[in-house]
């Protein structure tokens, strides 16, 4: 089942990935929710050339996902069914895949991996990845608690009689976030459920577009009103179902994922949405129990109980970066009566800190790229990378890091493209270390892998310590670090370098090798620049 409003460019594609499924297939149902463009005749001209593709028209755009959805489901007559989003694909052998899982288990319900492609880019990031690691069948309420994490119901294939029995429908109307409630009463009629790795569901990502997704349009304060609205009535349903394990899970599962969605980007808005957002996270943050908190794992339950405890919005910029990913806790690091403690004003504790193991901690290793040519001591034309690790509450004192491997990774790709060694030496700052950057090696191997224009690169360190253990996490740029370089290039000329801090405060780099990629890249920062004047 396809809906779609106002999506006549992209509607197509999305029918077509359905149709290409092959003969496990047997209808396709497209619901056009009162759209003002050319959606409609679209989807006429291609029930035209498919039998199998019905169409039904809304004369009135219902405002929200549910509505169209339930409108499809009644005109459904094949026994299974699988939802699509206009703006979103199927991919090969999804449908056939999750169709034969259902049948060969007997589940009223099966379930695959969705990625998230993020477009224009095309980079690809695996959503709820630990759920589908390997196939299994839940066969028990205590086995559906992981699957709480996943709220999408586009990735899964249902039973239509199962669906029928229950009574499980979308909201009508608008409902921003439709897909929690549905789920939450797929669950809440507790389903064997057969779980397939594959990947079945492309959600495609379009952040620079002129209209977000209604879920994605996080820009005022209703989202987040909704996001709670939501949240709070899928906890209803699990309890009203009896299905305590589900509803303690669910409540879990905002601290870690929700409150940490939010809390990270609250330093960038404006005054009157950071109180209103504070106001409202407080006020539900007060419906949990301190065993609720405590069972969320750190550092969600630390972020929760600051909101929480803070009567305003402070202290946003550590906020932010201890609810990114990777999590970061920036200096005070304050303790009283010995324990570790948010601040010295706000002494929140940081509990089970000095119990984490090392890779479980939100630790700093700032980063700092010089580029030039002369940029230091063995730093060579490639530049050199300085980093030092940081230590928290003296844990990494007793763990004693010794040695340190420096990814330069393209954007998006899973495996570096180099790595490089050093030994760290200890000082009043940290550990510290150095490595050639290799900056006019980078470029080549982004031009090999087909990127022609400005090329963006991550650097992830891993850290080995004495007594064994060993982390792995993103460079931090510090905020006096931000930096264009040009450095001679024997293959290119030139190579624009800037080292610069991502949205979850990351160093990153962007290269923009020879002279016309670096003057373009030079030209769309002075039209970002005139832009925002105006």
């Amino acid at each position: 089942m396809v809906i779609a409003h106002n999506d006549e460019e992209l509607v197509g594609d999305a029918i077509r990935s359905v149709l290409e499924q092959g003969p496990v297939v047997a209808e396709v149902v497209a619901v056009d929710d009162g759209s003002s463009d050319g959606t409609a005749r679209v989807l006429d001209e291609l029930a035209a050339l498919h039998p199998r593709l019905r169409v039904v028209h809304r004369t009135v755009n219902s405002g929200g996902c549910g509505t169209p959805r339930n409108d499809g489901f009644r005109a459904v007559t094949a026994p299974h069914v699988m939802f699509l989003d206009s703006d979103d694909v199927l991919p090969e052998g999804a449908a056939a895949t999750l169709v034969a899982a259902a049948e060969r288990h007997g589940t009223p319900v099966a379930v695959g991996a969705c990625v998230r492609r993020e477009l224009p880019e095309g980079r690809d990031v695996r959503w709820q990845p630990a759920l589908y690691r390997e196939p299994a069948v839940l066969e028990t309420t205590e086995d559906l608690v992981p699957l709480v994490h996943d709220t999408l119901c586009v990735n899964k294939v249902y039973d239509r009689a199962f669906l029928a029995e229950h009574g499980i429908r979308f909201p009508e109307g608008r409902c921003v976030y439709e897909d929690f409630l549905f789920t939450a009463r797929v669950l809440a009629a507790a389903p064997r459920v057969a779980v397939v790795p594959d990947t079945v569901y492309i959600w495609h990502v379009r952040r620079a577009t002129a209209r977000l997704s209604i879920s994605l349009d996080r820009e005022g304060i209703a989202n987040w009103q909704s996001r709670i609205a939501a949240h709070r009535t899928a906890v209803e349903t699990f309890e009203a179902a009896g299905r305590k394990e589900l509803a303690t899970a669910c409540r879990t599962k905002f601290l870690e994922h929700d409150l940490r969605l939010y809390a990270r980007d609250l330093r960038l808005r404006e005054a009157e949405y950071r109180t209103a957002w504070w106001t409202l996270a407080r006020e539900y943050l007060g419906t949990f129990g301190e065993a609720e908190i405590a069972a969320a794992p750190a550092p969600a339950r630390w972020a929760a109980r600051f909101v929480l405890t803070a009567e305003e919005p402070r202290d946003l910029e550590r906020l932010s970066r201890l609810t990114a990913d990777p999590a970061r806790l920036l200096p005070p690091h304050a303790r009283s009566g010995g324990v570790a403690v948010w601040s010295e004003d706000l002494p929140v504790e940081l509990d089970g800190l000095d119990a984490l193991p090392v890779d479980g901690l939100p630790l700093l290793v700032d980063g700092d790229l010089r580029a030039g040519a002369t940029g230091g001591a063995g730093a060579g034309v490639g530049g050199q990378l300085r980093f030092t690790v940081r230590d928290l509450y003296g844990r990494l004192g007793a763990a004693v890091p010794r040695t340190a491997l420096i990814d330069f990774l393209p954007r998006g790709a899973d495996t570096p493209a180099r790595t490089e060694s050093a030994e760290l030496v200890e000082g009043a700052a940290g550990w510290s270390g150095r490595v050639p950057a290799g900056l006019t090696a980078m470029a080549r191997e982004g031009r090999r892998r087909g990127n022609r224009g400005v090329q963006l690169w991550d650097v992830r360190v891993t850290v080995t310590c004495a007594d064994g253990g060993v982390f792995t996490t993103a460079l931090r740029l510090p905020q006096d670090r931000q930096r264009r370089s040009l450095v001679p290039s024997s293959r290119y000329g030139v190579l624009l370098v800037r080292q610069y801090t991502t949205a979850n405060g990351s160093l990153a780099l962007r290269l923009a090798p020879g002279v016309r990629d670096g003057l373009r890249a030079i030209g769309a920062k002075l039209r970002r620049i005139s832009r925002s004047s105006h």
